[in-house]
């Protein structure tokens, strides 16, 4: 009974640090031409990758959703769904695809969730702002902060050895 507490504990503790970084770096953007570039993109994908498929939706969805809750309001159910559906996706396709070949399933993955960001904050724009023009208009940051965002978390994870790092922690 105390492992199983242990583990829970552990659990969220890792998953409640990711969820503050994403938080953290949703708050301030890189300044492009014509833009903004968030990296918190790096984070869930990162996330994604180490954890199971409800850390990853806690860690993209809802703490994407709290940090545009506090920083930028408009965009925040677009950024509930369109953040934890890429995580749920990253990390389904991490952890239950290519068991032998884990920086290939890291890479479909995060490949996936590039699209499924691009695609969902394009729509969302659309909606939100009534305009299919300014969705058009921005897609090109999207798709820098999605490739970004992809390409940072794998070197970070195969850099650093960060899934077996963690799945040693989240084991004890």
């Amino acid at each position: 009974m105390e492992e199983t507490k242990n583990k829970n504990t552990t659990w969220l503790c890792i998953t409640a640090m990711f969820m503050a970084l994403n938080i953290v770096f949703s708050s301030f953007g890189i300044p492009v031409p014509g833009g903004r570039l968030y990296l918190n993109d790096i984070i869930i994908c990162t996330a994604a990758i180490i954890l199971d498929p409800t850390a990853a939706f806690i860690v993209g969805g809802i703490g994407a959703f709290i940090g545009d809750f506090l920083f930028y309001p408009a965009p925040m159910f677009v950024s509930l769904v369109t953040h934890g559906l890429q995580a749920v996706v990253i990390s389904y396709a991490a952890h239950y695809t290519f068991k032998k070949h884990p920086l290939f399933a890291a890479i479909l993955g995060v490949s996936l969730g590039a699209i499924i960001m691009v695609t969902g904050y394009t729509l969302g724009r659309a909606y939100i702002y009534g305009t299919p023009e300014y969705a058009i208009l921005k897609l090109p940051y999207q798709i820098l902060q999605a490739t970004v965002g992809a390409a940072a978390s794998i070197l970070l994870c195969w850099k650093f050895a960060l899934p077996k790092i963690f799945q040693q922690i989240l084991k004890n």
